[in-house]
């Protein structure tokens, strides 16, 4: 059994419940920081114009990310990052297994209008 699997359900959860984008994905990030081990950043960057622009975010991101693609229908739409000790094969796995599932929630025009994301 994966290490994962219980995280990977409680995210499936988050997503299936109907909440709007950007709360869904704040739940999602919440749990990311929470349950990856020696976690100490994870953030969504959302594809504005041919630029990654910073969403929801949690943690302190002192280095360069870890970044995982998020597609929908072969388009990037958004980046996954997150900041931890060494990510293994399991851990990569786990990250685009969770893109796969926010994709969607990954689609609103996130245009702030140059305000910053607020949390």
């Amino acid at each position: 059994m994966s290490a994962y699997t219980g995280a990977y359900e409680a995210i499936d959860q988050i997503v299936s419940r109907g909440n709007d984008a950007d709360e869904a994905l704040r739940q999602v990030v919440a749990l990311l920081y929470d349950r990856i081990d020696q976690c100490s950043w994870v953030g969504i960057s959302f594809v504005e114009e041919d630029k990654l622009m910073l969403g929801p975010a949690l943690g302190e991101q002192n280095a360069e990310p870890t970044a995982i693609p998020i597609s929908y229908e072969n388009n990037v739409v958004a980046e996954l990052g997150v900041l931890a000790g060494e990510l293994g094969t399991e851990d990569r796995a786990f990250l685009e297994r969770v893109g796969v599932l926010i994709s969607p929630y990954c689609l609103v025009g996130w245009d702030t209008g140059g305000e910053a994301w607020s949390p």
